[in-house]
């Protein structure tokens, strides 16, 4: 199959996906239901996708119709962007609120910083070297997944000791879980 130029198709993919977003995004807007510019709209976003593995070769095609069609789209909604002004009892009412204004102390600042950070770590290490001693499986896939999970438990780690207000409670569960899960796995070990 010979290289065929994609600047044409390219265009018409843009041109048919863009129309088919504004068709979608109108009927959208609208405060009646618009089947027909729903189903023209789709129309013509399924037709710049498909129509290309003709063009332009049944893996180079749909390949460039899918990246086109959706920067075409996203380009029909970012046009329509506007920023509003924030209502402050919907501000106060955010699903996630930010952390209470607490009073704190260096020492609880210093404590704050080290669960988050090295005793976290520790505790994810713990979970991760938990997870490869117990689990059943190949001895190379549970260290690689073991090893995936320790940057993951750190970050939720991290993120749990500094919205948490008790900070003693943190403290007892980070620890716990470190001295928990390093003895389990030193008691079973790794076979």
């Amino acid at each position: 199959m010979e290289d065929t130029p994609a600047l044409l198709p390219a265009l018409l993919i843009a041109v048919a996906a863009g129309a088919g977003a504004w068709l979608l995004r109108r009927s959208w807007l609208g405060k009646q239901q618009q089947t027909g510019l729903v189903a023209l709209g789709w129309l013509l976003i399924a037709a710049a996708t498909i129509v290309p593995a003709w063009l332009l070769g049944p893996a180079r095609g749909p390949f460039i119709a899918l990246a086109i069609a959706s920067t075409a789209a996203l380009g029909i909604v970012a046009a329509n962007y506007t920023v509003r002004q924030a209502k402050a009892r919907a501000a106060r009412e955010s699903l996630a609120p930010e952390p209470s204004d607490r009073a704190t102390t260096k020492g609880r600042e210093t404590l704050r910083w080290l669960l988050a950070g090295p005793i976290g770590m520790v505790a994810a290490m713990g979970v991760g070297i938990a997870w490869a001693a117990f689990v059943p499986g190949e001895q190379q896939t549970r260290l690689v997944i073991g090893g995936l999970i320790v940057p993951v438990a750190w970050g939720a780690c991290m993120a749990w000791t500094l919205a948490d207000n008790r900070i003693l409670r943190a403290t007892a569960v980070l620890v716990g879980v470190a001295l928990v899960s390093f003895t389990a796995a030193i008691v079973k070990g790794f076979a």
